[in-house]
């Protein structure tokens, strides 16, 4: 098989019938289609099986189950478990592909014989969309950078990634039980990665409902999950990366929390990782995330306040 596409299903009866037959005109064949049903209360699976059936000549579609709801991460690794393509590629249930999608990835993996391929995306939301364009990284040295630094995302949907690496020395999996940030699991892999190749071209469409939620409101365990997530990674790369690098992560990690006018979220800032905060002028990011990083260091929130209320105003204006 040339390639395993892993669709975690949960809660997604509205999406899943576009999804699914995104992946059904796939222009590539010897492709598996792996859909793990975590136990969905809704009638995803039936929506799932009705349009599964206007497809019959597609022979390589399994359906796995989940007896209770387990997450995200767990769908994703009961998936990989039974993955036999040579590639592996991520779809989340809600959001859909280019029909050439696939063909384009793995062409490009097999041209340079990448362990890892990652391609530029399409924001979309309702009534448009947008082109996230990645930046063009010639080694995985490059590339982990690029994502500890986040110059690229980790996002799991846009990269296809050689079975074997999942495997290779100590297992990789996801973090069952630890949702939040779960993603961060494609940084170990770029870490293990010898080759990799940069497709630029958007074929991943990510859907958002709501243009506007520039913040959510998370639980005390989501923020756990994080942490969790943060530290498997930083642990993961100790003595493979530089101090500055995994600093910067860190800075990348806890800077949401500074996008909100609650004390809370700053004395959380000021509770992860104040050892990364000597690196804050070495970020690489925009002046002004630096100067609010400045800011929460020096434990001055009123900018922090004020900057909150200005993207608040900015984005109500926009509705």
């Amino acid at each position: 098989m040339k390639l395993s596409v892993i669709i975690p299903i949960y809660k997604v009866e509205a999406y899943i019938e576009r999804c699914a037959r995104a992946l059904m005109m796939q222009t590539l064949d010897g492709v598996e289609y792996i859909f793990v049903d975590d136990c969905s209360p809704d009638d995803s699976m039936k929506v799932l099986q009705r349009i599964l059936a206007e497809y019959p000549g597609q022979q390589h579609v399994r359906i796995l189950h989940h007896s209770q709801n387990r997450g995200l991460p767990a769908a994703r690794n009961t998936g990989l478990d039974a993955a036999t393509g040579d590639y592996v590629f991520h779809c989340d249930s809600d959001d859909y592909l280019e029909p050439d999608a696939l063909q384009a990835m793995y062409e490009a993996a097999r041209k340079s014989d990448a362990d890892i391929v990652y391609c530029d995306w399409i924001l979309t939301f309702p009534q448009k969309e947008r082109y996230m364009r990645c930046p063009a990284y010639e080694t995985p040295e490059d590339a982990l950078r690029g994502l500890l630094h986040g110059t690229m995302k980790y996002n799991v949907w846009n990269k296809l990634v050689k079975r074997e690496l999942y495997n290779e020395d100590l297992s990789i999996r996801f973090p069952e039980g630890h949702g939040m940030g779960e993603d961060m699991t494609m940084i170990l892999l770029f870490a293990r990665a010898k080759r990799i190749a940069y497709l630029p071209k958007g074929i991943y469409h990510y859907v958002r409902q709501n243009e506007n939620a520039f913040t959510a409101v998370r639980s005390e365990s989501s923020y756990a999950d994080l942490l969790f997530n943060a530290s498997r990674v930083i642990e993961g790369l100790h003595g493979k990366v530089s101090e500055e690098d995994l600093a910067c992560f860190k800075l990348n990690v806890k800077f949401p929390f500074l996008i909100s006018n609650q004390s809370k979220d700053f004395e959380r800032w000021q509770q992860w990782f104040p050892e990364a905060n000597a690196y804050i002028p070495k970020h690489g990011v925009s002046r002004r995330a630096r100067f609010l990083e400045w800011c929460a260091n020096a434990y001055c929130y009123l900018p922090l306040r004020l900057h909150y209320q200005l993207i608040n105003k900015f984005n109500n204006q926009n509705n």
